[in-house]
């Protein structure tokens, strides 16, 4: 049996401030915008080429919240560049070794290896990691 996941939900503080955001500053495409009435509102956004979309939901209590959320990319320098000139702030690129998180790209440059972070406006963390699936090196 399949089970594909197409929807993960991202508690905000500020839907507009949210959307504007994963819009215009991550490149996210908006979906849906919908609302019934004061106390009800939906907005659906998808990440570039991804098949799951995120929503984000109105929840000052656990807005910033969700932490680790992955968008995989096959060039993660091409990726905070694109993420940076749109004038959002990405933290350097970094790898696991033996004693932890280390500054850089894998040194082997594996699939799975090289990563960016960044946050949204309420605190919510995602990561950029870099998956080639092709095995070639930079």
């Amino acid at each position: 049996m399949e089970m594909k996941l197409e929807l993960i939900v991202v508690p905000v503080a500020d839907v507009d401030r949210a959307k504007a955001f994963y819009a215009e500053k991550a490149g996210f495409t908006v979906d849906v915008d919908f609302s019934a009435g004061e106390d009800f509102r939906v907005v659906q956004l998808t990440p570039p080429g991804s098949a799951c979309s995120v929503a984000l939901m109105k929840n000052k209590e656990t807005a910033g919240s969700l932490q680790g959320l992955h968008l995989v990319v096959t060039d993660i320098d091409a990726a905070r560049a694109e993420l940076a000139g749109r004038g959002l702030e990405v933290g350097d690129v970094f790898h696991f070794g033996a004693g932890g998180q280390a500054p850089g790209h894998d040194p082997e440059r594996r699939d799975y290896g090289s990563f960016a972070s960044f946050s949204d406006p309420d605190g919510n963390g995602w990561l950029l990691q870099e998956v080639r699936r092709d095995g070639s090196a930079a």
